[in-house]
């Protein structure tokens, strides 16, 4: 039988259920007895909470404060620098110090990471107008592209031409006196909070659930938006690529969920999983170990990794 998750909000802080274990969110893997996460694992993980820094730049971008908005943003980024939050983050608090180098190298990596992303190649667009960079016009090209293959009815017509315009601004000779464009390209992520995240979550597990996985992965970039990187969400993205058949972006977010909490349970059956699916039974096996470390006394995670191992791939499908 298909195993079901369950999402439940108690007091405020969001629980997942999982085959019976609960990953808690606000602080990432959590211990060994617990399973999830109030507290950052001891040894091995990275010096900050990168969830925490996120609602601390967040914050204090909201508040204007960009000199502290660029810490805490670099801190995410020196704790996940695979995951594009962060460097979103930085680029746009880097843009409101007027750090145009600084803002260009965060876009510069964003670009990399989501390169799909439009927000990202307008923010780059920006830092390299202000540096007077010739590259300008090439970022500025893809948009206009982009905006052009959307047309006027996408659902991301409205954004699209904001960005373009920002871009453009930006691109023009400002009259004297006029004010520059605005650093913050995209504030959507700044609203809605942790009510709207946590809504987002619950929503995606029961996607998840319906195998509506799709669905669930725009449910997830929401309320990554509102949370950051955190080891929860981050599990759950790649359980749902890896169910979609795309294995390699699968990795990519249980490394990053098991670089923030090292014992963090879910990712740790489903990266064993994963490497199951792919054959490399070896690999599994040192997960399955690392769940009977971590999560011992009938703990249902290294049980179901135990089942993939014996059957040599998804017990269910044998």
């Amino acid at each position: 039988m298909r195993r079901a998750f369950k999402a439940t909000l108690i007091g405020g802080c969001l629980m997942i259920l999982a085959g019976g274990v609960a990953f808690a969110s606000g602080g990432g893997g959590g211990g060994a007895s617990a399973g999830g996460g109030a507290s950052m694992p001891s040894g091995g993980g990275p010096s900050y909470d990168p969830a925490t820094e996120y609602a601390k730049a967040i914050a204090a971008l909201k508040a204007n404060d960009f000199k502290t908005a660029s810490r805490a943003a670099s801190h995410v980024t020196d704790a996940v620098p695979t995951n594009p939050d962060g460097w979103r983050l930085l680029g746009v608090a880097k843009a409101g110090e007027s750090d145009w180098k600084g803002s260009r190298r965060a876009y510069e990596k964003l670009v990399k990471l989501a390169p799909d992303d439009p927000t990202s190649h307008a923010g780059l667009a920006v830092a390299l107008a202000n540096l007077k960079d010739a590259k300008a016009q090439a970022e500025a090209d893809w948009l206009k592209s982009k905006a052009q293959a959307c047309g006027d009815s996408c659902p991301d017509a409205a954004r699209l031409k904001s960005l373009n315009d920002t871009v453009q601004s930006a691109l023009a000779p400002a009259p004297a006196g006029a004010p520059k464009p605005s650093a913050m390209l995209d504030r959507s992520f700044m609203f809605g909070g942790a009510k709207a995240g946590d809504a987002a979550y619950v929503q995606a597990v029961s996607l998840i659930n319906e195998r509506r996985y799709d669905d669930a992965l725009a449910s997830l970039s929401k309320a990554e938006a509102a949370f950051g990187p955190h080891p929860d969400i981050l599990t759950y993205e790649g359980y749902a690529w890896r169910k979609k058949g795309d294995y390699a972006k699968a990795e990519t977010y249980y490394r990053q969920a098991l670089a923030i909490a090292p014992n963090h349970i879910g990712a740790t059956e489903y990266y064993g999983e994963l490497k199951v699916a792919r054959g490399d039974i070896a690999g599994a096996r040192v997960m399955l170990a690392k769940l009977d470390k971590v999560c011992a006394f009938g703990c249902a995670d290294a049980e179901e990794l135990r089942r993939w191992i014996d059957a040599g791939g998804d017990p269910q499908k044998n």
